[in-house]
């Protein structure tokens, strides 16, 4: 991670204060150990980059991009950058995550300071998923570079969207012999329309709780991400 000293300067740089205010009250956040024991220690590993950075109106914003619809899993749907864990990753989440989102829409690591790292979530398909939280201090550094392999579309949607009951709907479903409410959030940019939904919405509910210090305006009734009994 970047020290503090060094997010200082980046500030100096053009980042607001309260970018870096929010730096600081993340880098301090402790995941909850017990949650991640709950998944199976035999899970296979991923990570997800959540990507924050500030908006021209001074609101915090995420990265998000749409999978190519030629992907075999969840093509098409709106993601988090990031995959599964791989051998040279050396099981640490903040590089597969930067590594992921390098490889899929030419974000590179070295723009992202790491901030956070959340509690594990469990994917449909057994993924022990880990979110990791950074902050891109300079936007204009970026230019998105989408791997049509992968990414169809980069955009970006305002954080804060994630704990509001507009533009959302959720659908009551049983996952490991649960009910659960599966929540679906519609978003418009440009002349493009977006829905964002499943693990993606649950963890940007979760990031989003933590960034604004408030829960959302809606009931999540979400998975406990216990591993299921095989």
């Amino acid at each position: 991670m970047e020290s503090p000293a060094s997010a200082a300067k980046s500030v100096s740089r053009g980042s607001s204060s309260r970018l870096f205010a929010l730096a600081q009250q993340l880098r301090v956040y402790k995941a909850e150990e017990s949650t991640g024991k709950l998944i199976s220690p035999t899970a296979k590993k991923a990570a997800v980059l959540i990507c924050l950075f500030e908006g021209d109106d001074g609101d915090f914003r995420v990265i998000l991009t749409k999978r190519s619809s030629g992907l075999s899993t969840h093509s098409g749907e709106v993601s988090l950058p990031g995959g599964k864990a791989e051998e040279d990753d050396k099981d640490d989440d903040g590089v597969t995550a930067t590594r992921e989102a390098d490889e899929e829409i030419g974000l590179n690591p070295s723009l992202v300071d790491l901030v956070a790292f959340l509690e594990p979530f469990l994917s449909q398909h057994l993924l022990r998923v880990t979110p990791v939280v950074g902050i891109l201090w300079d936007r204009k550094a970026f230019n998105p570079m989408p791997n049509p392999a992968e990414v169809e579309t980069v955009f970006d949607a305002p954080l804060e969207m994630f704990l509001k009951d507009e533009n959302r709907r959720s659908e009551e479903i049983e996952w490991i012999g649960k009910r659960h409410l599966l929540h679906f959030f519609d978003y418009s940019t440009g002349d493009k329309d977006y829905v964002i939904w499943g693990l993606t919405a649950i963890i940007l509910i979760r990031v989003a709780s933590l960034v604004y210090q408030r829960p959302p305006a809606f009931i999540e009734r979400i998975p406990n991400f216990k591993h299921p009994r095989m």
